[in-house]
Parts: C-alpha cells; sequence; structure tokens
C-alpha cells in the first residue's frame, strides 16, 4: 500500500511541477502536415476570412483546445477576420471559451475582427445552407444577436466569402465537410483532429481535398513554435513527456525488483 501512494505522488509531481515552473520542452521537428496549415494561413492576406468549427467535447479538450487557441492567435497576428461556430452541442462553450480569451488577450474587437455564431443542430444540413447563406442557418450569434447587426457578417454571406475553414475535431466531421463543403462547393478545408484519428485523414492531404492536418496536442505544440507563442500545447507535451519517462522508469525498477527476488 505504501508503495501504491509513493507512485501516486510521483506521477502528481510529474504534472504539478511543470505546470508551475512554465517549463516547456523544445519543439525540435514540425510535421509536415501542420506546417501546410501553417504555411497556407501565413500567406492569406489581410483581411482574410477564417472559419473554425468547434466539434469536439470536454474529454478531447486537452488535445484540441490549445490547437484552436493557437490559430486564433496566429490569425489575429496577421489581422485576418475569424468566425467560430460548433456542430457539436458540448462545442459550444469551448468554442466562446477560446474566443473570449484570445479575443481579449489580442485586442481584438468583437464584430468587427471575429463573431463567434454558437451552436447550430442539423450537421450536414448546416454544411449545406452555409453554402447558399449562413444567415439561414445562423441567424444569430451565440449572445442572440442578429448577424445583420455585425459588420463582419455583412460582407460574410457564404463560401465564397471563406477562404479557410478549419474543423477542430473529435469525431467524423471532418468527411463530413469533406463531403457537403469541398465537393460541392469548393471550399477550402484545413483539420485538427485527436491523435486517434489523424492517420485516417492523411489520405484527403494526398488528394488535396485537405490543406493540412494538425495532430492533437503534438501538433498544438507545434504550431505554438512556428507562431511564436508558447502555450499549453508545449507545456501539455512537456508534462505528457515527463510522465511517460517516469512510467519507463517505474515499470523498469518493477522488472529488477521482480528479478531480485527470483534469484534469492
Amino acid at each position: 500500500m505504501r508503495i501504491r501512494w509513493i507512485i501516486y505522488a510521483l506521477v502528481a509531481l510529474a504534472v504539478t511541477v511543470p505546470i508551475l515552473a512554465g517549463m516547456y520542452f523544445p519543439v525540435e521537428r514540425v510535421s509536415d502536415s501542420t506546417k501546410m496549415v501553417y504555411d497556407y494561413i501565413d500567406k492569406l492576406p489581410e483581411g482574410s476570412v477564417i472559419v473554425l468549427s468547434f466539434d469536439y467535447g470536454p474529454s478531447t479538450a486537452p488535445e484540441l483546445q490549445p490547437v484552436a487557441e493557437a490559430l486564433l492567435k496566429h490569425c489575429f497576428e496577421k489581422n485576418m477576420k475569424v468566425i467560430g461556430i460548433a456542430l457539436w452541442p458540448t462545442g459550444r462553450l469551448l468554442g466562446q471559451m477560446a474566443f473570449e480569451l484570445i479575443g481579449e488577450e489580442m485586442k481584438r474587437e468583437y464584430g468587427e475582427d471575429y463573431v463567434y455564431l454558437g451552436y447550430r443542430a442539423g450537421f450536414s444540413t448546416v454544411m449545406l445552407q452555409m453554402g447558399d447563406r449562413i444567415d439561414k442557418v445562423f441567424d444569430t450569434d451565440y449572445k442572440k444577436r442578429p448577424i445583420s447587426q455585425l459588420p463582419l457578417m455583412r460582407r460574410v454571406k457564404n463560401y465564397k466569402d471563406i477562404d479557410l475553414l478549419v474543423d477542430l475535431a473529435a469525431g467524423d466531421s471532418v468527411e463530413a465537410w469533406i463531403t457537403y463543403a469541398y465537393t460541392k462547393f469548393d471550399q477550402k478545408l484545413a483539420a485538427a483532429v485527436t491523435m486517434v484519428i489523424v492517420s485516417q485523414l492523411y489520405p484527403y492531404i494526398q488528394a488535396q481535398q485537405l490543406v493540412g492536418v494538425i495532430p492533437g496536442m503534438l501538433g498544438a505544440a507545434e504550431y505554438e513554435k512556428l507562431t511564436d507563442y508558447p502555450g499549453f500545447g508545449m507545456l501539455g507535451l512537456s508534462i505528457q513527456s515527463i510522465a511517460h519517462i517516469l512510467v519507463i522508469l517505474l515499470v523498469m525498477i518493477g522488472n529488477l525488483e521482480f528479478f531480485l527476488r527470483r534469484r534469492r
């Protein structure tokens, strides 16, 4: 029992010490798929319109919320306009938190520089209707304010006015965006997804149906390195690395103890 509590204490220290110390391990290499998203956004002219779709929930927020914040910082730094939506009900609050946090941090004006439209049910229906008129499905923002009162939304009517749509996803919404937005309306798409599903999206990059894919917390750390804005992506990756090293050491110690006992 005492050994078990020692292990618990070591794991707790492995998590809390990096947070309190602000410990960031250097990201030595950036994956090609993350760099493709960064390069595409970085080459867009000022005033370009980016849409972020928050299609994940609290269980995958540690992986995808840092990506959303890194993307917002990059877009605001480049003086781009950003619109947020959510097709998962659990994504509505997560999107709101990201926009309010980074919007205030980067001193951007709501309605002019960014808009958060919130959640709408319907999934494929929403995607199709956005190709005709966005105000058909998003007639108000997340505060129930008519979008006709928001200057940014007066110039963004449908996909033709959107330079890139990035789906932050924990499920199969990326494939749906490809089917309904890319195939039918030729909307440029990128994705940020959990590590569990990232491998199934690489063929879409090769087919040029996605401009790139950001792979979970690793991708968040890579994006933060590219933008030079260290955040929870790099911190979370550092915590994971320390915890993994601790687990490896504990396994080695356990095996060593086992073999020593057998020799007695």
